[in-house]
């Protein structure tokens, strides 16, 4: 009976053993083949950039319309990080933050993604930032594109946010900011919707008491 306890024990740790190699060989080639697609994603979000028109054109579509946007050509690094974020699926469920009518509407931080975190928007990003470039004929129009950042006492050199943005609503009172903040795209069609958002109620700190939200940002082919 020992003997044969022994033998039932063994077979046991064998089999143990055997299951505990075959899950590391699935999790390691599940592994790999993330990192595959990782490579084989990032490659085609190269091709992508590779075939940017000069100007593209991209729809921002929110829960409240779309807000179709030209990126301009002057500015190269704000341009193709936007686009590389887009494709990526970077502003996918991303909250309006910042909504002050009569100014502007902000978003991008993806930490309004979750609403546990809410005392932290408009503090989070990818984890980088982008060179300004400061075009002098691109000015804060209505519908204008640009580029939140943090203030002159922690950020002298006037580097952008990685991903936050903001658009104009009201051109006369954001024309203070020409020179100051990077300028890198306009409004071509859905004024109406930047001054839908702009007019919802917000709490104390400019966040919309009813979440307004990107879906997700397309290239218009």
């Amino acid at each position: 009976m020992k003997f044969r306890h022994i033998l039932v024990l063994v077979s046991t740790a064998l089999a143990l053993v055997a299951c505990g190699s075959r899950n590391e060989k699935k999790n390691k080639a599940a592994e790999e083949q993330g990192v595959e697609q990782k490579a084989l994603d990032s490659l085609k979000i190269s091709e992508k950039l590779a075939a940017l028109e000069a100007e593209p054109l991209f729809d921002i579509v929110t829960t409240m319309g779309t807000i179709r946007v030209k990126l301009y050509s002057g500015t190269p690094k704000h341009r193709e990080n936007f686009a590389r974020l887009a494709f990526e699926g970077f502003y996918d469920g991303i909250l309006f933050h910042r909504v002050i009518n009569g100014f502007m509407i902000q978003a991008g931080d993806p930490l309004t993604k979750d609403p546990e975190r809410v005392s932290e928007y408009g503090t989070g990003g990818p984890g980088y930032t982008v060179e300004a470039e400061f075009v002098p004929e691109y000015k804060h129009l209505k519908g204008a594109l640009a580029a939140a950042r943090r203030g002159d006492k922690a950020n002298p050199w006037k580097a952008s946010s990685g991903s936050q943005f903001y658009i104009v609503q009201d051109e006369e009172v954001c024309a203070q900011l020409d020179g100051d903040y990077t300028v890198f795209g306009q409004t071509v069609e859905g004024f109406e919707v930047i001054d839908a958002i702009a007019s919802v109620p917000v709490n104390g700190r400019n966040l919309p008491l009813s979440p307004v939200k990107i879906l997700t940002v397309n290239p218009v082919n």
